[in-house]
């Protein structure tokens, strides 16, 4: 199979798929290796095409004009991340994003898309089983998130609720 008969193979998997992809399922199913998967994924996405690299694999995400987003400036202890991330996404919120600025590194971006408790729980047990740390550590645990919601208002409840908690950095 050709490289472009491939990746617009590996398109209409991702488009079709209403969960996350795994590079080494794609891989199997395609043919290749993941190596060749994450080339692919990489000239796919130099071409406008929306796919993110989450914890659980690959998706393909259409953003909706409707919601609106927002990037909050957080800053909290390893131990707290699950009451933060849950204090989003209880309020009706999805974490699309962790971003840090790091001093050497400039800014690293890392796709979470997490929506529900049960996503973040699952993102919080990786946190906590794998023998690394997360990435607010490069940066003295001062990181920040993009916030999609359907309405203000509730990007508003959230904002709130952070501050309430002591997670949003004074300058937010």
């Amino acid at each position: 199979m050709e490289g472009q008969e491939r990746r617009e193979q590996l398109l209409f998997l991702l488009e079709q798929s209403k969960s996350p992809l795994s590079g080494t399922y794609l891989a199997k199913m395609l043919g290749v290796s993941r190596q060749v998967i994450v080339q692919d994924i990489a000239l796919l996405r130099a071409v406008n095409k929306n796919i993110l690299s989450t914890t659980k694999g690959y998706l393909f995400y259409l953003p909706q004009q409707q919601k609106v987003k927002h990037c909050f400036r957080v800053c909290h202890t390893t131990e707290q991340i699950e009451d933060e991330l849950m204090s989003i996404v209880e309020l009706g919120g999805t974490i699309l994003d962790v971003i840090v600025e790091h001093p050497i590194y400039g800014i690293i971006t890392v796709d979470l898309m997490l929506s529900t408790p049960i996503e973040v729980q699952e993102f919080v047990r990786k946190v906590n089983t794998k023998k690394t740390v997360p990435l607010k550590e490069l940066t003295k645990d001062i990181h920040l998130h993009t916030i999609e919601a359907n309405t203000e208002e509730i990007l508003t409840q959230i904002k709130t609720s952070l501050r309430k908690k002591g997670y949003l950095y004074p300058s937010s």
